[in-house]
């Protein structure tokens, strides 16, 4: 019996899958928990439809965030910090701090998690960070760090 996955299931599949298993594990395990569905002519071109749906706005993802990378790579930011006469910071500077330098440069807000330092920034320069847009899209920039 071919059925539809709903859910993903232990050897047999990711959700979305069409497999073929034996009609008694159907009747009596999968479908009763609704982990799938009989795979009818209507419910593969529902499916058909879903996959396709799914790809056009995972395409448009990847669109947005490679424009947004272009912005913030053009983009010149800088992190005003309090530092002492020998160029040392008074603390450091933080994802959030450059998060906030990056929303106030291109007017998009960008979620500090997704900021990635290599180093502590404890003193004046210019530093590389990379942000995370996608799982496959990041900006690499570099953020000068200026007494304020």
């Amino acid at each position: 019996m071919k059925v539809i996955l709903l859910d993903d299931v232990a050897s047999l599949g990711h959700k979305g899958d069409v497999v073929d298993v034996a009609e008694g594990y159907a009747r009596n395990f999968l479908l009763p928990r609704s982990l799938a569905r009989e795979a009818s002519k209507g419910a593969l071109a529902v499916l058909g439809e879903q996959k396709k749906a799914h790809d056009k706005r995972e395409a448009q993802v990847l669109a947005d965030a490679r424009e947004l990378a272009s912005r913030i790579e053009a983009a010149k930011l800088a992190v005003a910090a309090r530092a002492g006469g020998n160029g040392k910071l008074f603390g450091a500077v933080t994802n959030a701090d450059v998060a906030a330098a990056i929303a106030a440069a291109i007017s998009v807000p960008i979620d500090k998690h997704k900021v990635d330092i290599k180093r502590q920034i404890k003193s004046l320069g210019s530093y590389p960070v990379e942000v995370k847009l996608h799982k496959s899209v990041v900006a690499k920039t570099t953020v000068d760090v200026v007494a304020s």
